[in-house]
C-alpha cells in the first residue's frame, strides 16, 4: 500500500479562524509568530525558557474526540507542533457581550496586577484553571501558578482573584466547542506532514510506524515531543535544527495501560497526563509531580522525553530507576527491552542505535516502601539540585532488597549499589540508613557548580537515607 502524499502546510486555529502556513523552520516558536507575524503583542517574552509564563497561551487539541485546553510556554513551543491545534491568546479571552471575562475581572477589582508585564499569563493560567476548576481551593490555585513569576504585585491579591471568580453567563470556549471540536475532527487525516524554510526542515509523522519509517530513513533527525529541553537549545544556545521530527500529537505514543503487574506508558505521555494514573497506582508519586516544573511545561514536557535526552538531572529518571522501570525501544518493526538504569551509558551518551526511539516506560508494581525525593533552589519551577528514588522490601524485620538511585550525583541517573548493599541483610533500622549514608561516600564523586557544590549535594545525598528512615521506619510499623 503507497503511502499517502506528505501535506506541505501547517494548519491551525487561532483564535476565531484557520491559519495556513507552508515556510515553516523546525525552530519557528509560537510566540516570535504571534508578536512578530500576527502582531498578537499581548503574549510577553520574559524569560524565553518557559520558566516565567508571561508568554503563557492555551492550546487546545483533540484527545480521542474531546477537545482539551492546557496552557502553554508559547516560547518554547515550536510552530510546526501546533498542526491540528487551536491556539487561544490573550487577545481573545472575553465575557458575555464583549465585556471581561470573569477571571480579567477578578484581576481587575483585586488589585492583582501593577506593570501588567505578568499579567496576561497570569490570566490565562487562571483561566485553564478556572475551565476545569471553578472553584479550586486555594492549593490548586497555588499549583496553576507555579509556572507563573510575577515580581511586583506579589501573589496574595492574584490568589485572592483567583478565589473569587464568579461565573457571568455562558463562557466563550464553551459556546465554541462543538464548532472548533468538529473543525479538528474534519482536518485528521492520517497523512505526514513536511514543512520547511531556509534549509530547515520539520516533520510530523502519520502515526508511530510512520515515525518508525521516518527514522529510518532520517537517523539523525532530532526528535521533539514537548521542546521543553530542545526549546532552550534555539532560544538560548542560538542552535540550529536541520531535521525535526515532532511527536506531541501522536496518539499511539500516548497510551496508559494498568494491569495488576505494572503500568505502562507511551513516551509522549506528558506529565500532566500521567501524574493521574502515575500517582493512584504509586501514591508516593502524586506530590513529587507537583515539584516538577510548572503547570505550562507539565503540559508539554513528557516522560520519554525527560529519558531520551539523557539529562544527569531528569527528575523521573532516578525515581523510575528505583522502581526498577524497564522502556521498550524501537527500531522500524523490532524491539526490544532494557533495564531504564542500562539506558544511560554515560554523559550525553545513551544506549540507542541511530533511527531508534523509546516507544514506551513500563513500571512494575512491586509493592514495598517508596519515596521519591527533589532537592532544589526553589521549591516550585526550579532544576533538581539532586533527586533520588528509595525502594525498600521488608520482610519479618529484615531488608531482603533495595534499590537507591541519585540524579545530580554523577554523569548519568545512577544506582547506589554500595547503600543497597549496605542495607540487604540488615534490620529494619536506623543503623542500617546510616551505613547506607556512609557507603555513598565511597561510589559518587559529585561536581561543583553554579546550583550546589560537591559537598553540598554528597550532604543532601546522605540526609535523604536518613530522612526515608524517619518517615518510613516508626516502630517498623510501616513495613510489617
Amino acid at each position: 500500500m503507497t503511502a499517502p502524499t506528505p501535506r506541505t502546510h501547517i494548519r491551525f486555529r487561532l483564535n476565531d479562524r484557520e491559519v495556513r502556513e507552508e515556510a515553516v523552520a523546525a525552530s519557528d516558536t509560537l510566540l516570535d509568530f504571534l508578536r512578530l507575524e500576527k502582531r498578537l503583542t499581548g503574549s510577553k517574552e520574559g524569560c524565553a525558557e518557559g520558566d516565567c509564563g508571561a508568554c503563557t497561551v492555551l492550546v487546545g487539541r483533540l484527545v480521542g474526540g474531546d477537545l482539551v485546553y492546557e496552557p502553554v510556554n508559547a516560547c518554547i513551543r515550536f510552530l510546526a507542533s501546533l498542526d491540528g491545534c487551536h491556539v487561544v491568546t490573550i487577545e481573545h479571552l472575553r465575557g458575555a457581550n464583549g465585556a471581561l471575562h470573569p477571571v480579567q475581572k477578578a484581576m481587575v477589582e483585586h488589585h492583582g496586577s501593577q506593570c501588567g508585564f505578568c499579567t496576561p499569563g497570569i490570566v490565562m493560567a487562571l483561566y485553564a484553571l478556572w475551565m476545569r476548576v471553578p472553584n479550586p481551593t486555594r492549593r490548586e490555585v497555588e499549583v496553576a501558578l507555579q509556572g507563573n513569576l510575577c515580581r511586583c504585585t506579589g501573589y496574595r491579591p492574584i490568589i485572592d482573584a483567583a478565589m473569587s471568580v464568579e461565573a457571568d453567563g455562558e463562557d466563550f470556549l464553551a459556546a465554541e466547542r462543538d464548532a472548533v471540536t468538529a473543525e479538528l475532527l474534519a482536518w485528521r487525516e492520517g497523512a505526514r506532514v513536511e514543512v520547511s524554510r531556509d534549509g530547515s526542515r520539520a516533520i510530523l509523522p502519520g502515526d508511530v510506524d510512520d515515525l518508525a519509517a521516518v527514522l529510518e530513513a532520517e537517523p539523525e533527525a532530532r526528535v521533539i515531543a514537548g521542546a521543553t529541553d530542545v526549546g532552550l537549545w534555539v532560544t538560548k544556545h542560538l542552535r540550529a535544527l536541520p531535521v525535526a521530527v515532532f511527536i506531541g500529537h501522536l496518539e499511539g505514543l500516548k497510551e496508559i495501560e494498568e494491569s495488576d503487574a505494572a503500568v505502562r506508558i507511551g513516551s509522549g505521555v506528558t506529565y500532566a497526563e500521567a501524574e493521574g494514573a502515575m500517582g493512584a497506582a504509586f501514591p508516593h508519586l502524586a506530590p513529587y509531580f507537583e515539584r516538577i516544573a510548572g503547570w505550562q511545561v507539565r503540559s508539554m514536557g513528557t516522560i520519554g522525553g525527560n529519558i531520551a535526552n539523557g539529562s544527569p538531572i531528569g527528575d523521573m529518571p532516578p525515581v523510575l530507576i528505583a522502581m526498577g522501570a524497564t522502556i521498550t525501544l524501537r527500531k522500524s518493526a523490532a524491539r526490544r527491552e532494557i533495564a531504564l538504569e542500562d539506558f544511560f551509558v554515560d554523559y550525553g551518551k545513551q544506549d540507542r542505535a541511530p533511527g531508534e526511539f523509546v516507544e514506551a516506560i513500563t513500571v512494575p508494581k512491586t509493592g514495598g516502601l517508596h519515596a521519591a525525593y527533589k532537592v532544589s533552589k526553589r521549591r516550585d519551577e526550579d532544576i533538581s539540585t539532586v533527586a533520588a528514588g528509595v525502594y525498600v522490601r521488608v520482610e519479618d524485620g529484615q531488608i531482603t532488597a533495595a534499590r537507591i538511585a541519585y540524579g545530580g550525583m554523577a554523569a548519568v541517573p545512577k544506582r547506589a549499589m554500595a547503600a543497597e548493599a549496605a542495607l540487604v541483610g540488615q534490620p529494619f533500622g536506623a543503623a542500617a540508613f546510616e551505613a547506607a549514608a556512609r557507603a555513598l561516600a565511597g561510589e559518587f564523586t559529585p561536581l561543583s557548580d553554579m546550583r550546589a557544590s560537591a559537598e553540598y549535594r554528597m550532604r543532601v545525598a546522605q540526609n535523604l537515607l536518613r530522612r526515608f528512615w524517619i518517615e518510613q521506619g516508626t516502630d517498623g510499623e510501616a513495613a510489617a
